[in-house]
């Protein structure tokens, strides 16, 4: 694929873009192949979890390798919280979570009784989060880590997993943004105890709703089988391929099932992912490459390291301290450019206000000046110039 292609978008779908939007944030490069899967479900008739979830789960685990095994959730979320769920996790147990990331991974964490405890960004360089931070913040409390892959740059396994390891502590991988990224050739989502998977909408592999719980131990995929459905023994499709009619329940559990028509999403959105996430390598290399002038603002990861392979999930700046972020995204919506804010800082929600009073040093200046720019494989690199452009005479006004 030439540096300078267009790629074309898609118009399969009956959504229009609001009139003055240009560039959206992201946009689904769904066609023919995931409609007719659609549709091959409808035609069946059988839409709870089935015979397509069975095949998104063996392919996803296929792809990953390491010999995990993959649980079909219905969101990143759901499969959070089944990993506390499973690592059995008590009141009162502490958790150390990355302070920036999405608020998913802090509300389990609460909700479980457990006490989150924040763990600082690397640099304004590598936002990911900080092995050393993680290592000062661990005591007797401490039960599990949870890191997060920001933005689809993998964090620095090697080090998180002999600290895991050498504290006895379980390491759960948030792998929402990291989809086919890898660290030393091995995928993202195969080096913690377990991983969670996103599938939301906006994500490289995207079916709308659901997600992956991933575990590289038999024992967390059994229990993750029956937290997803409600603690029972089999789910309705056995039963009816089946002449046992009724089931046990072996212990409580939730209604975290996937529905078919995610799956089939999920199982035509796979075989795409590989040639998409090219796609976005390239544009975020053109990014990089006209904004270079633009000294005001910083680019994380503007030269990763050789030993990884990023999913390209987002592409985030930080603006400069004297900047009006809410001010400059305003502007480019005039423009007709979509941004948005990859993540507002915890204690800048209501309910966390107080407990998180204090800001960590690097992750809180990252939550005060982010701004994601658009990216999504069917974006063009025309696209791409235009909101470099529009940003420039944006900042330098």
């Amino acid at each position: 694929m030439q540096a300078n292609q267009e790629f074309k978008i898609h118009k399969t779908s009956v959504l229009k873009l609001p009139p003055m939007l240009k560039v959206p944030l992201f946009d689904l490069n769904y066609d023919q192949e995931e409609e007719n899967a659609v549709l091959g479900v409808l035609r069946d008739k059988w839409l709870s979890s089935g015979p397509r979830t069975k095949e998104f789960e063996k392919k996803f685990s296929d792809y990953l390798g390491q010999g995990t095994t993959s649980c079909a959730v219905s969101s990143g979320t759901a499969a959070l919280h089944i990993s506390l769920l499973a690592a059995k996790i008590q009141k009162g147990d502490e958790i150390i979570i990355s302070g920036l990331s999405f608020i998913a991974a802090l509300n389990v964490v609460t909700l479980m009784g457990a006490v989150p405890v924040l763990a600082d960004s690397e640099s304004f360089e590598n936002w990911n989060v900080s092995p050393s931070d993680i290592a000062g913040k661990i005591n007797s409390k401490t039960k599990a880590i949870i890191i997060v892959h920001f933005a689809g740059y993998p964090c620095e396994m090697d080090l998180l997993t002999r600290l895991a390891k050498e504290k006895n502590l379980i390491l759960i991988e948030d792998a929402a943004h990291a989809v086919g990224a890898r660290y030393k050739n091995r995928h993202c989502g195969t080096f913690g105890d377990m991983a969670c998977f996103s599938f939301f909408s906006n994500k490289n592999l995207s079916t709308g709703e659901g997600g992956m719980f991933v575990a590289s131990d038999p024992k967390w995929d059994e229990q993750a089988r029956l937290l997803r459905s409600h603690g029972m023994t089999s789910m309705s499709i056995d039963r009816f391929k089946t002449k046992n009619f009724s089931y046990d329940a072996l212990q409580p559990g939730l209604n975290y099932r996937p529905d078919e028509i995610h799956s089939a999403l999920g199982v035509v959105q796979l075989n795409k992912l590989e040639r998409n996430n090219k796609k976005r390598k390239l544009l975020v290399q053109a990014y990089i490459s006209k904004l270079s002038d633009l000294e005001e603002v910083v680019i994380p990861w503007q030269t990763p390291s050789e030993e990884i392979t990023p999913a390209y999930h987002i592409f985030p700046i930080l603006l400069p301290k004297d900047i009006d972020r809410d001010s400059l995204m305003e502007g480019l919506k005039k423009c007709g450019i979509q941004t948005s804010i990859h993540y507002p800082a915890y204690n800048q929600f209501s309910f966390y206000k107080e407990i998180f009073s204090q800001p960590l040093k690097v992750a809180g200046e990252i939550c005060a000046g982010a701004l994601t720019l658009p990216l999504f494989p069917d974006m063009t690199l025309g696209m791409v110039s235009y909101v470099c452009d529009s940003l420039r005479k944006l900042i330098r006004r």
